[in-house]
């Protein structure tokens, strides 16, 4: 008779490993090995991960109270990497981790009274359970492709809501903007070493992406126009005041003796 075991173990044996690939590859082969010993010896993974599916794994990310990789003196995985593991190996569809990251905000009853408002998508109102969201991105940094994970993250740089982050020692506050350009620029982030993938700028040549738009854009641009304007009227003061020295016929600064050959000086 079978029995199933609250163990993960035998997932990281690649000798015979039939399940789900990621790039070709085991995904749990994607975190650390020694990070990876510590989620499956952890009472969390091994009480509240075993038995769930992508469904019941998203009540488990909408309890959760911070990111963070390891803590403590001995590296304690936190909820939050055990839930990490747990989607890859489960290695959920693409439209199911897509409706995890963008959830629409149904608790928020006050937006809908809000019609005067732009209609289009805002980044704010979506992904009410912001911790799920986090979860959803950082699973699709780990496990998608470079076009993609661009393309769907980066409109998260407009979510500047707080997150709170478990450190090794203590908790720290950040946004999730900075956490989604953490997972888009470094190379380490929640005490995993994620794989090296092309620069923005190496793709924007390969034709694979459009030329990144700020969201700044607008303002960015207002304030170079502001700058040319000052910097022009700053020419003009300048040659004006040169036409009007010239036209009292004294090319040196007011108060300055004309240069009539007299020195001003009074005979005896």
């Amino acid at each position: 008779m079978a029995y199933h075991k609250a163990d993960a173990k035998a997932m990281l044996d690649d000798r015979g490993y039939a399940g789900k690939l990621i790039r070709g590859q085991n995904p749990a082969t994607l975190l650390e090995r020694a990070v990876l010993d510590r989620i499956t010896d952890s009472m969390y993974f091994k009480e509240q991960c075993f038995g769930l599916n992508a469904a019941t794994l998203c009540d488990r990310a909408a309890d959760l109270q911070h990111i963070g990789g390891t803590y403590g003196t001995t590296g304690k995985p936190t909820p939050f990497l055990c839930l990490i593991f747990k989607m890859l190996q489960l290695v959920p569809n693409d439209d199911v981790i897509l409706e995890m990251l963008n959830q629409p905000a149904l608790a928020l009853a006050d937006a809908e009274e809000d019609e005067d408002e732009t209609t289009e998508t805002d980044q704010s109102k979506l992904g009410y359970f912001k911790y799920l969201r986090a979860l959803a991105a950082f699973y699709i940094r780990l496990a998608w492709q470079p076009k993609d994970i661009y393309q769907t993250l980066e409109p998260l740089l407009a979510d500047h809501r707080k997150l709170k982050r478990r450190a090794r020692e203590n908790y720290a506050l950040t946004y999730m903007d900075q956490f989604i350009d953490d997972l888009l620029t470094k190379d380490r982030v929640c005490a995993t070493s994620l794989w090296k993938m092309p620069t923005r700028v190496a793709l924007e040549d390969l034709g694979e992406l459009e030329p990144y738009e700020s969201a700044l854009g607008d303002e960015l641009d207002e304030i170079d126009r502001e700058s040319q304007n000052g910097h022009d009227d700053g020419e003009v003061s300048e040659n004006g005041g040169d036409q009007r020295d010239r036209e009292s016929g004294s090319g040196g600064p007011i108060g300055s003796p004309k240069s009539d050959g007299s020195d001003g000086s009074v005979r005896g």
